[in-house]
């Protein structure tokens, strides 16, 4: 017979007999989770069992937390867009998801403008070295408002 995989679990019972809930990390591990590290990397790092650490996320419910958190994995993915190769199209496609998701996590479609058209064709002009700094620190290159791009 097989287990329901749907069925409730029993948290105090899950708690008690949980090797992550026990963990002096415990916090720290559901919260890196939650921020989409790996959980084969958590668990390696944690010294935890893998098949334990699947159990007490599925316990806790971590994957819908973890899900409504992937403005957390876009940020990571932005964030190493200038270290390492990634095509203009996929970092302006993860830059462009990530500011269409709210603080709560949910998909929010904004209307654009005419002159939005303008903006990514302008984005796609950007070197990497511009691109980074326009992720870093908000600086637009010198060209941005220049005569021959309005």
């Amino acid at each position: 017979m097989t287990r329901n995989k749907t069925a409730r679990v029993d948290i105090k019972r899950h708690s008690r007999d949980c090797s992550v809930c026990a963990h002096p990390d415990c916090e720290e591990i559901e919260r890196e989770f939650s921020e989409w590290k790996p959980a084969e990397v958590i668990a390696r790092e944690r010294k935890i069992s893998r098949a334990a650490f699947y159990r007490h996320i599925r316990a806790m419910g971590l994957l819908a937390r973890r899900d409504r958190n992937i403005k957390a994995a876009l940020a990571s993915f932005i964030e190493r867009g200038y270290r390492v190769r990634v095509t203009a199209s996929s970092f302006i496609a993860a830059i462009t998801a990530y500011s269409k998701i709210n603080a709560e996590g949910e998909w929010i479609d904004k209307l654009e403008d005419v002159r939005a058209t303008k903006n990514l064709s302008r984005l796609e002009r950007m070197t990497r070295g511009e691109m980074a700094r326009y992720i870093e620190k908000n600086e637009l290159p010198a060209w941005w408002n220049s005569a021959e791009m309005k």
